[in-house]
């Protein structure tokens, strides 16, 4: 098991940050607009974009069902008092962050907006290198082996 040192994270709760993100790119749409030409790509961009909200809402509800239930937490910078590894948690160690992004997704996709897809890639690469791996050094400093078993069979994103 091999955990990445992370780099310091910004004290911004990751929900805000997709929220940010997302405001940041829908003002530059709305400052710099990239026109969605086509009734077809419209319609299928607002369809395919409220399934992924369908999606995404619902797996983060039933992610944060989960972890409400083993009365455990799901702030970073709190001590989990659970190893949750069933539910959604079996095929992913990061759920919750997987619903974020579908669910930013699904909006751009409602919205039509391009911009905010750039600064979704920006958000998940300031997952993938600051906010999970501080969380993985914290999980496993909880719950030691238990975590290095689960690390090594459940993929950090899907």
């Amino acid at each position: 098991m091999k955990i990445n040192k992370p780099i310091r994270a910004l004290p911004i709760p990751v929900p805000w940050v997709f929220v940010l993100a997302y405001l940041i790119g829908l003002a530059l749409q709305y400052l710099i607009p990239v026109p969605v030409n086509g009734t077809g790509i419209l319609l299928g961009s607002r369809i395919a974009g409220g399934i992924l909200l369908v999606v995404g809402l619902s797996l983060a509800a039933w992610s944060l069902i989960i972890f409400q239930s083993n009365h455990t937490t799901t702030s970073p910078v709190e001590k989990s008092s659970k190893l949750v590894t069933w539910g959604p948690y079996r095929f992913s160690r990061n759920p919750m962050y997987v619903s974020l992004a579908i669910i930013y997704l699904g909006e751009a996709g409602v919205l039509v907006q391009i911009w905010p897809l750039i600064f979704l890639i920006l958000t998940l690469v300031y997952l993938q290198l600051i906010v999970v791996p501080y969380e993985e050094i914290e999980l496993q400093k909880t719950f030691g082996d238990s975590y290095k078993q689960y690390f090594a069979r459940v993929h950090r994103w899907i």
